[in-house]
C-alpha cells in the first residue's frame, strides 16, 4: 500500500514516518507540506492511501479532497482537532486519527486498510459476476424505511453522495440508500449518466441547459431544478464526451 503524508509540520510527518516504519506493508512514497504541493504528489505519484492533515495554510485537507477528481485515494485524517469527525466522515475517510497519533490507534486504523483492501480484492476476483449495466428503460427497486418504490432508470436525474449513502432523485422523491456513489457509478451506463464532480451523478437526458462556470467549469441546469457544478476538469470531459 503506497501511502502519501501531508501535513504542514515536519515533525508531525516525520513521527508518522517513524510510527509506519513498524507497519512494511505501508511504504511512505512522498510527502506534502500544504494542499497545492499535495495535489502533484498525489497525480505524480498515484498513492493508495493518504494521511491527510486538516488544517493547513492555505486550502485545508477537505478543500484538498474536494478539488481532486475521482477515484480518490483512501484517507485517514490525522488531526490535533476532533471536531472534524463527523466531516470527515462524510468523505468516505477510513479512519480519524488525533495527535499526538497513538501507536495503538494507528494500528487498528491499518487493520481497517487491510481489510478494506482485502473486500476490494475479493471484490475484483469476483467481477465477471457483476451485475450488467443498467439500460434507461430498466426498473429498480428502491427502499427508504417503509417506502418503496419500482423506478424506471431513466427517470432518475440525479445521484448524491452522502458519505457512505447516497441521495437518489426522481420524481418527489428523494431517498437516501446505503450505497456509495462509487458503486451506484458502476451500475450505471456512461453513455446515459455523467460523473459531474467528486459528491454528483447526473442523468444526461434531464440536463435543461448549460452556461460557462467560474474557472472554466460549467452549471448545469436540470429539469426540475437542481444546478450542478462542473469542475474545470470535468467540463473538459463533458465537452470531449458531448461533441461530435
Amino acid at each position: 500500500m503506497k501511502a502519501l503524508l501531508i501535513d504542514d509540520e515536519r515533525l508531525a510527518r516525520n513521527e508518522l514516518r517513524r510510527l509506519l516504519a513498524k507497519h512494511p506493508d505501508v511504504a511512505v512514497i512522498g510527502e506534502a507540506a500544504n494542499a497545492d504541493e499535495a495535489r502533484a504528489r498525489v497525480a505524480g505519484l498515484k498513492p493508495d492511501l493518504l494521511f491527510l492533515d486538516i488544517q493547513m495554510p492555505g486550502d485545508d485537507g477537505f478543500a484538498l479532497l474536494e478539488s481532486l477528481e475521482p477515484p480518490l485515494p483512501l484517507v485517514i485524517f490525522t488531526t490535533a482537532y476532533d471536531e472534524f469527525a463527523v466531516k470527515a466522515f462524510e468523505f468516505n475517510a477510513l479512519d480519524y486519527l488525533l495527535k499526538p497519533i497513538d501507536p495503538a490507534r494507528l494500528a487498528a486504523a491499518l487493520e481497517k486498510l487491510r481489510t478494506h483492501a482485502e473486500t476490494a480484492a475479493g471484490g475484483s476476483a469476483a467481477s465477471h459476476e457483476r451485475p450488467a449495466r443498467l439500460a434507461p428503460e430498466d426498473k429498480v427497486f428502491v427502499r427508504e424505511g417503509e417506502r418503496c418504490w419500482f423506478v424506471e432508470v431513466k427517470s432518475i436525474r440525479l445521484m448524491e453522495s452522502e458519505g457512505n449513502y447516497t441521495r437518489v432523485h426522481f420524481g418527489d422523491a428523494q431517498p437516501q440508500l446505503f450505497r456509495s456513489l462509487n458503486a451506484m457509478e458502476e451500475r450505471l451506463d456512461p453513455r446515459c449518466f455523467f460523473r459531474a464532480n467528486r459528491r454528483q451523478i447526473i442523468n444526461l437526458a434531464w440536463i435543461d441547459r448549460i452556461e460557462p462556470w467560474f474557472s472554466g467549469g460549467l452549471l448545469v441546469h436540470l429539469k426540475g431544478g437542481p444546478k450542478v457544478e462542473l469542475s474545470r476538469r470535468q467540463a473538459q470531459a463533458f465537452r470531449e464526451q458531448m461533441s461530435l
